[in-house]
């Protein structure tokens, strides 16, 4: 028996939704089916006669509004809207709605044979024809005003949350005094948002307790649907390939990451937190129909959305793109708290899978792309010495891209937490003079860059071996630690080395800097004799003369063309050097000068006086400059060197 049936469902689930074969109230033979069903009821008694006078009652006032709003005549095209043209005549129609189908259980279970009963049955499907299209033309004539955007924007509004408080009582004097009220303050756009959010929850209220679950929500899926995947397909969300991402240069890439971070942005917090608040109100009675209805109109665009970073992830590693792949990983995980909160229905966890499965991918990457770095800095293979000891290109582009890493310590921090340390390599630990473990950097993400400058500063070491001449191999390590020192010392690495570490690499530069001089100049200070002696002869102070000459003239020639491109440091090692050299050539040249005053071309013997010596060590570490413009300098530069030994 239909009517039978229909009363156990809902009386064990009012507002759960049942996909039968027919609609709630549609059934065959009723005269037959009413008869069959009547026989196994008690005869009706005279305590019953007042409640059955007052359901046909119900019925016949229920006939009344539901044959005026009768849409057999109607079209989807041509539609005059019961709210839109009045909405407290729409309010009394679900309330008539709600009292014919009081009034028919009541006649199935205790009159069954009663005629009011077909014609109830034959009313609610008027009704329920009538509010089929009310449901459709509020959501197919508001997509302004329903929108993912307006309605986000409405669902943070107080206003909205006090009108459909007070929307939502029903029968209480004042109220839609107080919806007017509330509506009024407000802007526009709410207003909007908020009468049609109100009347969708008024029908779909309806039609679910009345048992037109189905088709109310299938008019729902197909609108809301088309609105959030039309949404997703104008802020760019589209299926990318492997193929298709490993086709674009750096830039292409680095514009369509951009452009997908914005984009996700509006997504979640827009398209998907407006369409779950939306679906929640409007199936408010219902926990499994709005689940159901949300998991269907979002599960697609949701996974299509978090898998485009998955493919950037697996797509081919280069160092450059370790920083797409941090701004995408920063992205969903800031977003995961809203991800985890919209998509927390069971059905729709996909979404949630997705973004988390994208995540771990995204740091496997990193992790990967990092050893990678680390791999390519000890396999570099260019062995052509750079000219006079300068900046290594492997340093300048080591310490750059260092640089960019440390600006991205809060996002590396969660990663590399995570990854197993890094390799030892057979580097040799005296390098920073053995620092215990409590020197070290503390946070994971300065003991991971320590180590890869670490690593570059150990295959420096190497290239150093590819000079000939060993004074020109520990100016070249100077120079490069120098380098190092200046970038970490002007970056966000201080903050994440710590003075302590700079200081290391300091006094490990100025060991190098000393090795310099003592290498480069130790010939040129064993021309000098050890004491001054009056009793020494002419002929060893000429001799002592023509050595230093020599010495000297071969020293500047061979460092002439070297460089130190940083100003302090060049300044620093041409002080030291003219601290010692020229002093003691002064105090040589004063003394033997006098014994070879009266000596025949005494400029050819003594070709160097003091004040060249300063000249010649000012102009070095820069460019190549003529030696004949120094040996008529008769002015003294304002150079560094003669004002510190001035």
């Amino acid at each position: 028996m239909a009517i039978l049936d229909i009363s156990k469902r809902e009386a064990s689930s009012p507002s759960t939704p049942r996909r039968a074969k027919k609609s709630l109230f549609s059934f065959t033979k009723t005269n037959s089916s009413l008869s069959t069903f009547s026989s196994h009821l008690p005869p009706p008694t005279p305590s019953h006669t007042l409640s059955q006078s007052i359901m046909e009652e119900n019925i016949d006032n229920a006939e009344t509004i539901i044959k005026r709003w009768d849409p057999k005549e109607s079209s989807f095209e041509k539609f005059c809207s019961l709210f839109q043209e009045d909405r407290k005549e729409a309010k009394e129609f679900i309330q008539c709605v709600k009292d014919l189908k009081r009034a028919m259980h009541f006649l199935v279970m205790e009159h069954s044979t009663s005629n009011k009963l077909v014609l109830a049955h034959n009313l609610m499907q008027t009704a329920m024809k009538r509010l089929e299209k009310e449901f459709y033309q509020i959501l197919s004539t508001n997509k302004e005003h329903l929108d993912p955007e307006s309605v986000s924007k409405s669902s943070q509004s107080s206003h909205l949350s006090q009108s459909i408080a007070v929307d939502s009582q029903e029968d209480e004097t004042g109220s839609e005094n107080e919806i007017q009220a509330v509506v009024e303050s407000i802007s526009e756009v709410e207003r909007l948002s908020v009468l049609a959010m109100s009347d969708l929850n008024l029908i779909a209220d309806c039609m679910v307790g009345s048992g037109y679950a189905k088709e109310c929500v299938k008019i729902y899926k197909i609108i809301r649907k088309s609105i959030v995947d039309g949404g997703l397909y104008r802020l760019g969300i589209e299926s990318r390939s492997s193929a298709y991402i490993n086709g674009k240069n750096s830039d292409a890439l680095e514009h369509q990451v951009k452009h997908w971070i914005n984009a996700v942005e509006v997504a979640v917090k827009t398209f998907f937190y407006g369409e779950r608040f939306l679906c929640d109100h409007v199936f408010s009675a219902s926990n499994t129909i709005r689940e159901t209805c949300f998991t269907d109109i979002a599960k697609e665009g949701g996974i299509n959305l978090f898998r485009f970073p998955e493919v950037i992830a697996k797509s081919k590693k280069s160092p450059e793109n370790i920083f797409f792949l941090m701004d995408l990983h920063e992205k969903i995980s800031e977003l995961l708290p809203e991800i985890e909160s919209i998509f927390s229905y069971e059905s729709i966890s996909a979404v949630k899978v997705q973004a988390l499965s994208t995540l771990h991918k995204l740091k496997a990457s990193i992790q990967t792309t990092l050893s990678d770095f680390e791999s390519s800095i000890q396999k570099n293979s260019l062995r052509t010495p750079i000219p006079g000891g300068g900046i290594h290109p492997l340093t300048n582009s080591v310490l750059d891209y260092v640089c960019s890493l440390a600006n991205y310590s809060g996002v590396l921090s969660d990663i590399i937490c995570d990854s197993a340390p890094a390799a030892q390599s057979p580097f040799p630990e005296s390098y920073f003079d053995s620092p215990s473990a409590n020197e070290t950097p503390t946070s994971a993400v300065s003991a991971r860059l320590a180590w890869i400058i670490l690593v570059l500063l150990c295959k420096l070491d190497s290239k150093a071996k590819l000079y000939n001449d060993v004074a020109l191999s520990y100016l070249f390590l100077a120079n490069n630690l120098q380098f190092v020192i200046e970038k970490v010392r002007t970056s966000v690495l201080k903050c994440l080395l710590g003075d302590d570490w700079i200081s290391k690499l300091e006094r490990k530069e100025k060991l190098y800097a000393t090795n310099y001089e003592n290498v480069a100049w130790n010939k040129v200070f064993l021309c000098l004799p050890e004491s001054l002696d009056p009793s020494v002869s002419p002929d060893i102070i000429k001799e002592h003369f023509r050595k230093f000459n020599t010495a000297f003239d071969e020293s500047y020639q061979k460092q002439k063309s070297w460089v130190v491109p940083d100003g302090k440091l060049r300044d620093e090692i041409k002080v030291s050097i003219a601290r010692k050299l020229v002093p003691a050539y002064r105090d040589f040249y004063d003394y033997y000068m006098i014994v070879l005053s009266g000596e025949k071309n005494l400029e050819v013997l003594v070709r160097f006086s003091p004040d060249n010596i300063g000249n010649y060590l000012s102009d070095l570490f820069h460019e190549t400059v003529p030696l004949g413009s120094l040996l008529s300098a008769s002015t003294l530069p304002n150079s560094c060197v003669w004002q510190c030994l001035s």
